[in-house]
């Protein structure tokens, strides 16, 4: 790793806000959201990370469904949605990056469906709207397929396996 790398990933700060009650039957999923988006802004070079703060609220699927519907105009829950911060009038340096959101029932309903534990699904949600906030997407192939290989990258230091080997995330 080079300095600027453990520099930036040393003044990231990540506030992790759990909203709903449900995320109770996975009481890790501060610190997997934590130590996932920390591994993830390790692993590459992310200068619009560094110096700056997010926040990532864990929710359930009512909550992330009128957000979905608001900010999307999709009427339906989603396991994970990113909302990048507008730059604030006067700075060009903002110092909130973004928010991120995870559903509970969505996510938990997707690793059951995977036969995955949940702490590896929730630690890929956390890298992939993490990812979305440094403005990386999946909208064409060669995106999606910069995103992935991002994904499977840290998501391999996090002892996570492909999760792209038999699905899509769809987010």
């Amino acid at each position: 790793m080079t300095p600027a790398l453990a520099t930036q990933a040393r003044t990231l700060a990540v506030d992790v806000i759990v909203e709903s009650p449900l995320w109770a039957g996975e009481p890790s999923a501060e610190q997997i959201v934590q130590r996932a988006i920390a591994r993830a802004s390790e692993s590459i070079d992310a200068p619009r990370a560094a110096d700056k703060e997010l926040a990532v609220m864990l929710t359930d699927d009512a909550s992330i469904r009128e957000l979905n519907r608001h900010w999307r105009g999709i009427d339906k829950p989603t396991n994970v949605l990113s909302f990048p911060a507008a730059e604030p009038p006067g700075t060009s340096t903002p110092t909130h990056l973004g928010d991120i959101v995870i559903a509970y029932e969505t996510a938990a309903r997707e690793a059951k469906a995977e036969d995955k534990p949940l702490a590896h699904h929730l630690a890929h949600l956390a890298v992939h709207g993490f990812l979305h906030l440094l403005g990386y997407d999946h909208e064409s192939e060669p995106e999606a397929e910069t995103m992935e290989q991002l994904e499977r990258a840290i998501l391999a230091r996090l002892g996570v396996p492909d999760p792209y080997l038999t699905h899509d995330i769809g987010a």
